[in-house]
């Protein structure tokens, strides 16, 4: 147990640079205090003393602002930062090294007993606000945004953003991971990669590429019509040029067959 907790604040000084000293942890960081308060919770529900067991995590949500259903499985060097607002669900499970910012919902959207929460693997970074609901699997190593909302199970590896979650794989995506790797840095606050792309603007910047493609393709069709014209008897070429004197020859001709 001992060796658990020099490992949580170990892990508080690797992913928060505002931390001092091992003081200053063990007295004022409530995501500390909460982990403290789960473990003991969590142990009282494995022994069938359910009420002792909420009772304790009410308290500590009290205190922390903290919401960790006893329930809850969490693995090693488990990290919350500020903290408010986090609630854990009573099926959710997280893995080893994984960190959740504030306002963040491990939650259900079933009413219906049995698995409900999400299942996250290790190394897993949970953005501020972030909604990971129902009983989803998020793969190792994924980064979520802030205000990200997750509903469908997510590989390994990636990164997601947007509401609903969008999954970046672009190979801007890959560029910048690769640069991360090259730099060493394994650690990305708040689940946000620096100049990450979005994917929504990417799909808005393709159809408007497209859209000028397309209107070139209508201009050098028009001028090789244009030219056609010049060079097929009139009779043959006339409906198709829509030049305003070909409009007129063309109704005139209509008149005079009337």
């Amino acid at each position: 147990m001992f060796d658990r907790i020099c490992e949580e604040i170990n892990c508080i000084f690797d992913r928060d640079p505002a931390a001092r000293s091992v003081f200053e942890v063990i007295t004022t960081y409530p995501g500390f205090h909460a982990n403290l308060w789960h473990r003991i919770s969590h142990c009282l529900w494995n022994l069938n003393m359910r009420w002792l067991a909420r009772f304790i995590s009410t308290f500590s949500r009290w205190l922390t602002g903290i919401e960790i259903h006893p329930g809850a499985r969490i693995g090693r060097r488990f990290f919350i930062d500020h903290g408010m607002g986090v609630v854990i669900g009573e099926t959710a499970e997280i893995g080893d090294d994984c960190t959740l910012y504030h306002g963040v919902t491990l939650g259900g959207t079933s009413w219906q007993k049995g698995k409900r929460h999400p299942t996250l693997g290790n190394n897993v970074i949970v953005g501020a606000g972030a909604q990971v609901l129902g009983p989803i699997h998020i793969g190792n190593g994924v980064r979520i945004g802030s205000n990200t909302v997750v509903v469908k199970n997510i590989p390994e590896n990636a990164t997601v953003i947007g509401i609903p979650g969008h999954i970046m794989n672009s190979k801007e995506h890959q560029k910048i991971k690769q640069q991360i790797a090259i730099k060493c840095i394994g650690f990305e606050a708040y689940g946000a990669i620096p100049n990450s792309p979005d994917p929504l603007e990417r799909t808005v910047n393709d159809l408007i590429a497209h859209i000028h493609s397309l209107d070139n393709r209508i201009e050098q069709m028009t001028t090789i019509i244009q030219r056609l014209n010049k060079l097929i008897p009139e009779e043959c070429l006339g409906f198709i040029d829509l030049t305003e004197n070909n409009i007129e020859k063309n109704n005139l001709k209509k008149q005079e067959t009337r």
